[in-house]
């Protein structure tokens, strides 16, 4: 059977990277087991058991060229996926064969392999999430000034600028990027816990040594880079982390597609647009199309993220006691793909931001269209200020606003707000007058100094710490 005649995963072809596909490899599962089990003889040999330096050489020595074609021959047989490797491993170091997997249950690789893998993948994560952070931060600084239309109910409100909406993208990523760094925190290692958690086997090993079974617990998780482990557990770590993980990567994927949908719409107002490469077609139909293709792309990646992250919800709510196995066939895919989803939503969003377009003239034409019905309260404290009556004024105002509304959506002409209120004699106002009220950066509030605040306080001292994932450039497939 060849490629084309069996199901591949497109996270494999078109969307995860190289490196996140790597991490949830067989080659990365079977090594990490190979070094889990070197940590484990050097640390029982360090504590006093029979194991020695000529062992645990040999098992080094073989850490990384598996021998897979012996490993799957076995499990044919044995029906084991931990015991064919341990097997295997053994074929090679025929001297430390004995001592392989000493006193450990089958949960000692799976689980601590597990773990380091999404440790792996977090930090992968977190560092494209801060490759967007960066190129974000470059947008919201060009165009902090630059006034536009904010809405509420996807209708026009008060304005905002192009930079200051870039900061709500970043302010959503930002919380992300915490909780990842949180779940990279707390995360620990299953550790040397036995069977059924409670270390039964090194307890027998070690003749009851206590002392030595926590000494070797530590050990391994040194080894392997954790500084601690659960404290607790049946055979396996509590599946509740696999959710937490999970959780986290939603939460990046909700972000991902608030982003993706609002540029979708702002592409549909013409104010800014996804990159459109040379070449690139949008439709088949359709010649002049430039359709929000990877925009379209995050969304849907993003909605997959999104709901399988309650596969591990109901993983760990329906473990029994100390464990059941109906966790590992759906764990072994759910927590995979949730981490190949927000890979591809990254590698996406690193494409996108280091492209986005912004049409200025476009932007200004909204905003002068909407302005003027903004506006109506400035220009009645300039008329009041001119001895104008407050509630007189407030009428006629309201009565100009639903004519020219009317004018607007009824006949499709242009907006004369300020046509009507500068040839209405109450308000005692010239056009002169009336162009100095509508400039677009007096209704702008604050949102020029919360761009420059946003970035100085919270944004760059995460790029200054973290120079090494900001310029990467992102290359997508279809």
């Amino acid at each position: 059977m060849n490629d084309y005649e069996q199901y591949i995963s497109p996270f494999s072809t078109r969307y995860a990277s190289r490196e996140m596909q790597y991490l949830f490899s067989a080659d990365m599962k079977f090594k990490t087991w190979r070094k889990l089990w070197i940590a484990l003889a050097k640390g029982e040999q360090k504590l006093g058991l029979p194991v020695s330096g000529a062992q645990i050489a040999e098992l080094e020595a073989h850490a990384d060229d598996i021998n897979y074609e012996v490993a799957e021959a076995r499990e044919k047989e044995c029906r084991h996926d931990v015991m064919s490797h341990v097997y295997a491993y053994g074929v090679q170091c025929p001297q430390a064969k004995g001592i392989i997997h000493l006193g450990a249950t089958s949960c000692y690789v799976g689980d601590n392999t597990d773990l380091i893998i999404m440790r792996e993948g977090l930090r992968l994560v977190r560092g494209k999430l801060i490759g967007v952070l960066g190129l974000l931060a470059d947008f919201a600084g060009r165009y902090r000034e630059m006034p536009a239309l904010a809405y509420t109910h996807l209708q026009p409100a008060q304005l905002t600028t192009v930079g200051k909406r870039a900061t709500l993208w970043m302010n959503e990523l930002l919380y992300d990027l915490e909780e990842i760094e949180h779940r990279l925190e707390k995360l620990e290692m299953r550790g040397i816990k036995g069977t059924t958690g409670t270390q039964a086997s090194f307890m027998e090993l070690f003749e009851g040594d206590e002392e030595k079974v926590r000494a070797l617990d530590r050990y391994v998780c040194e080894a392997m880079g954790f500084s601690a482990s659960v404290a607790v557990s049946g055979q396996t770590y509590s599946r509740k982390v696999d959710y937490q993980v999970c959780s986290a990567l939603s939460g990046v994927a909700q972000s991902a597609m608030k982003f993706s949908n609002d540029l979708r719409l702002l592409q549909n107002f013409k104010e800014m647009e996804e990159p459109f490469e040379a070449h690139q077609i949008g439709s088949s139909a359709m010649p002049y199309k430039r359709n929000p293709m990877r925009s379209e792309r995050i969304g849907a990646l993003a909605r997959y993220v999104m709901t399988d992250a309650l596969n591990p919800a109901f993983t760990a709510g329906t473990q029994w006691f100390e464990r059941t196995l109906d966790d590992s066939a759906n764990k072994r895919i759910a927590v995979a793909e949730a981490f190949l989803g927000v890979d591809a939503i990254l590698n996406i969003l690193l494409n996108v931001c280091d492209g986005l377009v912004v049409y200025p003239k476009v932007v200004e034409q909204r905003v002068r269209k909407e302005l003027p019905f903004m506006a109506t309260e400035n220009i009645m404290m300039h008329a009041v200020k001119k001895g104008g009556d407050r509630q007189e004024l407030h009428e006629r105002l309201r009565q100009h606003s639903m004519a020219a509304a009317r004018a607007v959506k009824e006949e499709g002409k242009e907006n004369d707000l300020i046509d009507r209120v500068c040839a209405d004699p109450a308000f005692g106002l010239s056009r002169g007058e009336a162009e100095a009220l509508l400039k677009p950066e007096r209704f702008v509030g604050r949102a020029p100094q919360q761009v420059s605040e946003f970035l100085k306080e919270r944004i760059e001292p995460i790029l200054s710490a973290n120079p090494d994932c900001l310029g990467k450039k992102i290359e997508l497939s279809v």
